[in-house]
């Protein structure tokens, strides 16, 4: 099997408490842009992002339901800085990836973090969710290194996201069209008959 270059998935829930909130996301459309991501291309193209408290148990669950090797198709950063807040679920990932706190400083770590995330692998795309302000962190850095790859923002999933697809004046498909599975398999290139690979292969 032909190995794909990576996805990554820069995705998050927004907290209006959060100082870096820019805007209300539509919780239901992250959910289910994130399902359909996993329904679309888990088991057929690797999947990175850097670990969500409300992502990381997605993917998990959808890994197992699907029968996919997610110690394969999927590496998930997560920085030092982070570690009280580690989701449960990350203990299920065999390849998580650890990056070291900078400081006791937050933005700086979580810059080290997205610089080896981003530099480590080979993308062919990017989809932004919902988030907030470290969308447009993540979002300038993946082109900085990732130049060439696309970059999809869900505009209709609200937050971060959105402002960034009114940015970079994104097709309006990202905002008009809700069948997200039909959505990512079209963008992302994925025909829906190309097989999956399962853990059991």
């Amino acid at each position: 099997m032909r190995q794909h270059r990576s996805i990554f998935l820069s995705a998050g829930v927004p907290d209006p408490s959060a100082k870096h909130f820019m805007g209300e996301g539509d919780t239901a459309a992250i959910s289910a842009l994130v399902s359909a991501l996993l329904f679309v291309a888990l088991g057929r193209r690797p999947i990175v992002w850097g670990g969500h408290p409300a992502i990381t148990p997605m993917v998990w669950a959808y890994a197992e339901a699907l029968n996919v090797d997610y110690g394969k198709w999927v590496t998930l950063y997560q920085s030092e800085f982070f570690q009280d807040d580690f989701p449960e679920e990350n203990r299920h990932f065999g390849n998580v990836i650890v990056t070291e706190a900078v400081n006791g400083d937050r933005e700086q770590s979580l810059a080290v973090m997205r610089r080896r995330m981003l530099s480590e692998n080979e993308f062919e795309a990017a989809v932004f969710a919902g988030g907030m302000a470290g969308i447009f962190d993540e979002y300038r850095m993946f082109v900085e290194i990732a130049n060439g790859a696309a970059v999809l923002p869900i505009v209709s999933t609200g937050g971060a996201a959105a402002l960034l697809g009114k940015e970079i004046m994104a097709s309006s498909d990202f905002a008009d069209e809700l069948d997200y599975v039909a959505l990512l398999f079209d963008r992302l290139a994925i025909d829906p008959n190309e097989p999956r690979d399962s853990a059991g292969r």
